[in-house]
């Protein structure tokens, strides 16, 4: 089978990383909670007490809900949705008349104001009728264009675009290429200048929103050339432009009616005027801009475990078995503990960390990270513990149950439909290393020299002694702290609560020890460090634990002094984190004891053919084609499949 022949750029393994930590927000100027606790200090001070909204914008947050709800329960069909893998034109017009494309956009320009916290309820609220609607609204408002301009685009762009995306524009985030995932330096779509204009030209994959879109943005490299610093650039586009073709709507095992597609551009000129920040700062406007637009996939998580806890709970109670409520047999009970646990964890998880985010008073870019890894992952297992409480009606279609006259609870789908989200805005593989990148960074930015081959003598010797002095310092602080004292966190045993002062000192003991061992790590395999995936990963969800653990407390807490199902909270919280415990000192085992090196060779030995005997006695369904469709610049062979929402 040939080979693509897109125009990829040549890039090493090395100048690709260049390019991803060029995009990095090098400088923390706001304290972190997440950062923190990577490096062994448990500041629950940032957050504990948790911070509260202000009135007003509670009372415009519940008043839109009440609107939302409504307009969901009586103009959306979520059956229809599936079946016919589309969402009907009338209700994406009912939610542009509602507002709901402009929630997070300022009033001035016609939008809702809404905060971050109560953008994410709207986004539950909404997912869990259908999570493909939830994704439009996202993609359109956390990472489409109002976002990236609400960060850094020019007064003259907000007034040009903000008020169309409030009302009427839908607009998608075009990055991805078939070639290019994660690894954006290799990126092929080009911008070249001409004049007071740009002209695009590429092919973009995965374009959420992007079959039904009226504007995008799009990233594209431009040349360097002499007085042009060039590089990945972000620019908006009229999604209407001569040139411009939705050559496919993309189907998937679930979200069908994601409105997902393949778009060419062919010598679509986009005007100067139109670029969002310097040329070179795409990848900088992306990240930052993903920092909080993360938050809204393990917002419609919390939605999702919502309803999983809903249905669990009803269908559990009804059927019996051996002459009780199935939920009374405890190999079912405890897959409802989780449900109910872990549903309560992450909404303090997204709750505390887009809270944060509206007052702006914190860096919350590795909290974002954390709550999508975390979200993500553990929406997918309530889902599919579900459909297991469910049993065989779990695994049946919503409308095969009413066919035969049962209740028609879409758990399969719901299955389908959250997994995705475990790729969807960098998968679970990529945040573990993103967010492992920002928990070293203080190493990095103190020994990085020592470690680096391309550093001379002096270089090293200078960052050795700046390395001496800093660890002189950090390292004495890893050994004792306020989880060996049997008094500390006190407040968290209130009498008559379950007491969870004692997991908020385990969370401080266990992250004096993540950050030994991240440093014992370090000093074993230095300029290695970025090939162990596999211990970062567990270092990385040892804090995510260890997060959600903190947030669910500081919840339980606050609903306590609030009067709102305090003993209950305090009930869900310990339980939360008495399992996660349990996985954390899994999860710490395994740093040192696992199968990595055995599978690295396995892996090697797969790829060079050793195993292929291993594969005969079955037949390869699949169909002929390429691994990689071949994107090629050039004009448009194929009909153009765009569908305007009018």
């Amino acid at each position: 089978m040939a080979a693509p022949t897109s125009q990829q750029p040549s890039v090493s393994e090395r100048e690709a990383r260049q390019v991803a930590e060029a995009a990095r927000e090098q400088g923390w100027r706001k304290p972190s909670f997440a950062k923190e606790l990577f490096l062994g200090r448990f500041r629950l001070d940032l957050i504990h007490p948790h911070p509260q909204p202000a009135g007003e914008d509670v009372r415009r947050g519940e008043e839109f809900l009440a609107k939302l709800r409504d307009f969901c329960e009586t103009r959306i069909d979520p059956a229809r949705i599936e079946r016919e893998a589309q969402i009907p034109d009338e209700v994406i017009n009912g939610l542009k008349e509602l507002g709901a494309l402009g929630m997070k956009i300022d009033t001035k320009y016609g939008g809702l104001g809404l905060t971050q916290v109560y953008y994410n309820k709207a986004l539950a609220l909404v997912g869990t009728v259908n999570p493909a609607i939830g994704a439009l609204l996202s993609a359109h408002q956390s990472i489409g264009v109002p976002q990236p301009l609400k960060i850094f685009g020019t007064q003259e762009q907000k007034d040009a675009f903000l008020p169309r995306c409030a009302s009427t524009d839908i607009t998608a985030f075009l990055l991805t290429e078939p070639d290019v995932g994660s690894d954006p330096a290799r990126l092929a779509t080009t911008a070249v200048p001409d004049g007071d204009s740009y002209i695009l030209d590429g092919v973009k994959l995965w374009t959420t929103n992007g079959v039904v879109a009226d504007l995008l943005v799009v990233m594209a490299r431009v040349p360097k050339a002499e007085g042009r610093k060039g590089g990945i650039t972000a620019f908006v586009v009229e999604a209407d432009s001569e040139g411009i073709t939705v050559e496919n709507r993309n189907a998937f095992m679930g979200l069908r009616g994601l409105e997902n597609g393949v778009t060419r551009f062919h010598q679509v000129r986009v005007p100067a005027a139109n670029r969002i920040g310097p040329e070179g700062a795409g990848l900088k406007i992306a990240l930052t801009t993903l920092n909080t637009g993360r938050l809204s996939l393990p917002a419609m998580c919390v939605g999702a475990g919502k309803w999983c806890l809903k249905i669990a709970r009803e269908w559990s109670g009804a059927r019996e078995q051996w002459g009780k409520p199935v939920a009374f047999h405890e190999a079912v009970g405890q897959k409802i503990s989780f449900i109910a646990a872990t549903t309560f964890a992450l909404e303090a998880v997204v709750d505390l960390s887009s809270q944060m985010a509206d007052e702006d008073r914190n860096d919350i870019r590795i909290e974002a990270a954390l709550a999508k890894l975390f979200g993500s992952e553990m929406g997918c297992l309530m889902a599919d513990e579900l459909v297991q409480i469910r049993g065989g009606r779990g695994f049946e279609t919503a409308e095969s149950l009413a066919a035969r006259g049962e209740r028609a609870v879409p758990a399969e789908q719901l299955l389908r439909d959250l997994r995705i989200n475990r790729i969807f805005e960098g998968s679970t593989e990529i945040m573990h290393l993103l967010i492992a990148r920002e928990a070293v960074d203080a190493h990095l930015s103190v020994a990085g020299d020592l470690i680096d081959p391309d550093k001379s003598l002096s270089d090293k010797a200078k960052a050795g002694a700046k390395a001496g002095g800093f660890y002189a310092r950090w390292l004495p602080k890893l050994v004792a702290g306020p989880g060996q004292l049997p008094n500390s966190y006190s407040e968290f045993h209130p009498a008559g609560h379950a007491d969870l002062s004692g997991h908020l000192r385990y969370a401080e003991r266990s992250a004096r020890k993540l950050a030994r061992s991240t440093f014992y790590a370090m000093s074993r395999w230095q300029g290695k460090m970025e090939t162990k995936q596999g211990f970062l990963g567990r270092i990385v969800d040892i804090g995510a634990e260890l997060f959600a653990m903190s947030a669910a407390c500081v919840r339980a807490e606050h609903l306590r002094g609030t009067g709102e199902h305090g003993r209950e909270a305090y009930q869900l919280a310990d339980v939360f984190c008495s399992q996660s415990r349990v996985r954390v000192d899994e999860l710490f085992g395994r740093l040192w004891h696992n199968t990595d090196e055995l599978d690295r060779k396995v892996t090697k030995g797969v790829l060079s053919g050793s195993y292929t005997w291993l594969e005969e006695g079955v037949i390869d369904p699949s169909g002929d084609g390429a691994w990689i469709a071949d994107a090629t610049p050039g004009p448009s062979k194929r009909k153009n499949v765009r569908r305007p929402i009018r």
